[in-house]
């Protein structure tokens, strides 16, 4: 980015003109490059599009020779549209993006800039999620960096806890103290779990959390290197055990028809128990509740999935993810740059006392929500943080996740059917 001249070599250069006269041929200081930045986010809740809007104002009063033009998108129309405009090799200049294999794979087509440079030293350390700033980068390159980061788990309703006879200050711990509790609240005629199928994502945090405890970091890493497979016990298993849960039909009716945002909103509205989401989950609720979710208000509490005894798993291992950005190809510095003022620790402090988990160190003490603070030293603890099957997986075997996990909630694939699908994908997309 071209500077402008500090005042004192400005007046210098006026006094050197008047005294060689008016008509003197001396050059004059070239004006800044116009620069325009497109900016593709998914906060379509209000409170977030507001935050980021005010992101984008601040630095264009600090550049003004930027303009920085934004597209918001709902997640899935997001993701149908970045792909038409890779394939076009035309990507916006700062994205959305979960790293992993999706982003990886724009790496290797060269729609992504590797913006290692600018990132090392002060602003690379700054980063309290290394693990998380790693999903974003692969061989000493890195495309983006992450701005919040946290931890897959049940979002609950005390009140709704209490009605159907359970401690609200003891939510449950084992698998099976999670299905008694499913029992329970069916007892009371309390929706036990909200669910929106139709998206699949959603059901496959289900699948994913239940093969991370019976299978733990080692099965999937064997499946992923192919030294395993996604037909091995570990796999196989989290299908049973889903079937488990499954055949106590916890979920709302037409759950298979229903979207993210009517799960979240059954939620916010508290005509749902509980829900197995990530930590932008509560602002989703109020944002798609008829009433900005006062059924919830001093009633959301959290607890991790639930530990299944004689996994393989740690019980603190956690499916975790959040939202960073990646910078495209054709992107200029001023993009760069950009990037780095969102993820300064001032820009997520603030975001901390909306909705976001920061993952800047410096920006942490920030978070005074009491959710999210329970959030925070999940996610810091863990050992292993396995991103979302979907997106640290190449995209066809993602989808093949998401598509068989859709056919074991819907009744028509068992759960040997449902690795044998992901690993007939795997073995494709994986094996060299």
């Amino acid at each position: 980015m071209k500077k402008f001249l500090p005042v004192f070599s400005v007046v210098l250069a006026i006094v050197t003109i008047l005294s060689l006269g008016l008509g003197s041929t001396q050059p004059k200081a070239a004006a800044q490059d116009q620069v325009t930045i497109t900016w593709w986010h998914i906060g379509t809740v209000e409170d977030q599009g507001a935050y980021w809007q005010s992101l984008a104002d601040a630095y264009m009063e600090a550049n003004p020779n930027v303009t920085i033009e934004i597209t918001i998108l709902e997640n899935e129309a997001f993701k149908e549209r970045l792909v038409t405009v890779m394939q076009a090799g035309d990507p916006p200049d700062v994205f959305q993006s979960w790293g992993g294999g999706v982003l990886w794979e724009f790496a290797e087509a060269g729609l992504v800039r590797n913006i290692a440079p600018e990132l090392e030293g002060e602003w690379k350390d700054s980063f309290s999620a290394q693990a998380a700033l790693e999903l974003y980068g692969r061989d000493g390159e890195y495309y983006g960096v992450p701005w919040t980061w946290g931890t897959v788990g049940l979002f609950y309703n005390k009140a709704l806890f209490a009605e159907a006879g359970l401690d609200p200050e003891a939510p449950p711990v084992t698998w099976e103290e999670f299905l008694a509790a499913v029992q329970a609240l069916k007892d009371a005629g309390i929706t036990p779990i909200a669910l929106g199928e139709g998206d699949k994502w959603p059901g496959h945090f289900w699948w994913v959390y239940l093969a991370i405890r019976l299978g733990g970091e080692q099965a999937f890493l064997d499946a992923y290197n192919r030294d395993g497979a996604f037909t091995d016990e570990p796999f196989v298993q989290a299908g049973e055990y889903l079937q488990q849960l499954i055949d106590l039909e916890p979920f709302p009716d037409g759950f298979m028809g229903l979207s993210y945002n009517d799960q979240a909103g059954l939620m916010g509205d508290g005509k749902a128990a509980m829900e197995l989401m990530g930590q932008w989950a509560p602002s989703v609720q109020r944002d798609n509740s008829e009433n900005g979710g006062e059924a919830i208000e001093g009633n959301l509490g959290w607890f991790p999935f639930p530990v299944i005894e004689g996994g393989a798993g740690n019980p603190g291992d956690v499916l975790g993810g959040g939202d960073g950005y990646a910078v495209g190809s054709n992107a200029e510095d001023e993009a760069v740059d950009f990037l780095k003022f969102i993820t300064s620790a001032e820009n997520q402090a603030a975001g901390a006392k909306i909705w976001i988990l920061p993952t800047v160190a410096a920006a942490e003490s920030a978070i005074e929500d009491p959710v999210l603070q329970t959030i925070l030293v999940a996610r810091n603890s863990a050992t292993y943080s396995q991103l979302y099957y979907d997106q640290f997986l190449p995209p066809a075997v993602g989808q093949a996740v998401n598509d068989a996990v859709q056919g074991l909630f819907e009744g028509t694939l068992s759960p040997e059917d449902v690795a044998s699908a992901i690993e007939d994908e795997a073995s494709f997309e994986l094996d060299e």
